[in-house]
């Protein structure tokens, strides 16, 4: 819905062997942590592997499986989440690609019956990497 602003510009950051970026929920609405479907990132076309992928929102981190059932933690749209993972990355003034995919449930848009409405937005942006510390 909205995935041109997915990721936030100028915000990765790396310590050399894991990165992360901040993004921004492609909804209108604020969802719970148990409808973050699926996340993939990646840097210039590597991506970092599933187990490795981390979420942060809310001052806390997750790995992606520990979200499933968190009904506890809301993405709000005017909050950034960061999701990280395990992708080597070089500081220097050379820009890099940077990808990130969401797949979200909507619970409250109920589809074919019994279905809820699952969307699924990408986002690209090129951008200079800069040193932090990255949550594992």
């Amino acid at each position: 819905m909205i995935p041109d602003r997915i990721i936030e510009q100028g915000t990765l950051t790396t310590d050399g062997t894991r990165s992360a970026v901040e993004v921004r929920i492609p909804w209108y609405r604020a969802l719970p942590g148990s409808c973050i479907s699926e996340v993939s990132f990646s840097v210039d076309g590597v991506p970092a592997p599933a187990e490795s992928l981390r979420w942060t929102m809310n001052g806390r981190t997750f790995r992606l499986a520990d979200l499933a059932d968190d009904t506890e933690q809301w993405w709000f749209p005017v909050d950034s989440a960061v999701v990280s993972g395990d992708i080597p990355v070089t500081i220097g003034a050379d820009d890099h690609r940077v990808d990130v995919e969401l797949k979200l449930y909507i619970p409250y848009i109920v589809i074919d019956g019994d279905q809820v409405l699952r969307i699924e937005e990408r986002d690209s942006k090129t951008m200079p990497a800069t040193t932090t510390e990255v949550a594992a």
